[in-house]
């Protein structure tokens, strides 16, 4: 690891100014950050801890949803009662990821910050990763491409994003808080994370000293008929094969609205609303769901090992679906 420049702060303000000016990166819980600086994948030269800022509560909006601050913890998100209770696909997603130690340390907004898990990205010692080192080549597009990308890729990137908790505020639309050096502003899940294209240095559209002050939860109809299903080689302490994120409003027997994201086939969770239109004005049964499988895996690239990964998502996608509506 290299040397760098620590620096605790207690206001928002003062964490902006110290980022702008020693180009520094945000740091709470580091439990993806500190790793990859201990492999030299990451070097920043400053550290500024933001640990003491006031962005540890989960609040009620005006709107009647739930404003998550970015400083909480996984595992104060995953069992707060407003999340468990409004929310329950959020819960089971963030429960499902690492183990209770990591999700005692880890915050909300470094969840949506960390980097992908691809092999040849973690290890300086891959010479060839785009995403490390631009314009270095892809290792995984001819190597070892069990857990990589089926849809959005590119021939500069195959990585997915690992986050579960981003799969189901992508299904919950979440809206992302951040301030930055020009001013605050707010990014639809839908718009937070980027696709590789030949830029896949650029996990985000979070700027530079940009930080992330909360994530803004809209009412949701789907507390009663959501599920998250993660697919993984082990129960314990996984990234996920696939995951799902399937939400329902039921009425009178028929599908009113519906919301379903894919995790770990792409570089950010995999929403299409051709999916969610399958769904809706039908009985939840086994043939809608199908369709909406169908509709989200279309257009999937497997590489020369993840083949499995389309009949995996599509059955998934199935699976969750039976039995967010089976939940009452």
């Amino acid at each position: 690891m290299r040397t760098f420049d620590y620096m605790r702060v207690t206001t928002v303000d003062d964490a902006l100014q110290r980022a702008v000016v020693n180009g520094a990166r945000y740091y709470a819980g580091g439990t993806n950050l500190l790793d990859l600086m201990k492999t030299g994948v990451e070097a920043p030269t400053a550290l500024v801890d933001i640990t003491g800022l006031a962005l540890d509560a989960v609040t009620t909006t005006p709107a009647g949803g739930v404003m998550i601050g970015s400083g909480v913890t996984n595992t104060a998100a995953a069992n707060h009662p407003l999340v468990r209770t409004r929310y329950p696909v959020l819960s089971q997603a963030i429960l499902s990821g690492a183990t209770t130690q990591i999700r005692n340390m880890a915050t909300v907004g470094g969840n949506l910050m960390q980097r992908t898990r691809c092999p040849y990205f973690m290890d300086p010692a891959f010479d060839r990763c785009n995403k490390r080192t631009p314009g270095s080549g892809c290792a995984a597009r001819d190597g070892f491409n069990r857990e990589h990308a089926i849809l959005g890729a590119s021939p500069d990137c195959v990585a997915v994003h690992p986050s579960d908790m981003a799969v189901a505020l992508a299904a919950l639309d979440a809206i992302v808080h951040v301030t930055g050096p020009t001013g605050s502003r707010t990014i639809p899940m839908a718009e937070f994370f980027t696709l590789p294209g030949t830029q896949p240095q650029r996990d985000n559209t979070v700027g530079a000293a940009e930080l992330i002050t909360g994530v803004e939860v809209p009412p949701s109809p789907y507390g009663a008929h959501s599920w998250y299903l993660k697919v993984r080689d082990r129960h314990s302490y996984a990234f996920a094969m696939v995951s799902v994120a399937a939400c329902l409003e039921v009425r009178d027997g028929v599908i009113g609205s519906a919301a379903v994201a894919v995790g770990a086939v792409a570089a950010r969770p995999w929403r299409v609303d051709a999916a969610d239109a399958e769904l809706v004005g039908r009985p939840p049964r086994r043939d809608a769901f199908r369709a909406a499988a169908a509709a989200l895996i279309q257009g999937a690239v497997p590489l020369s090992q993840n083949g499995f990964k389309v009949t995996l998502a599509r059955n998934s996608v199935v699976r969750a679906l039976t039995v967010a509506a089976a939940r009452s």
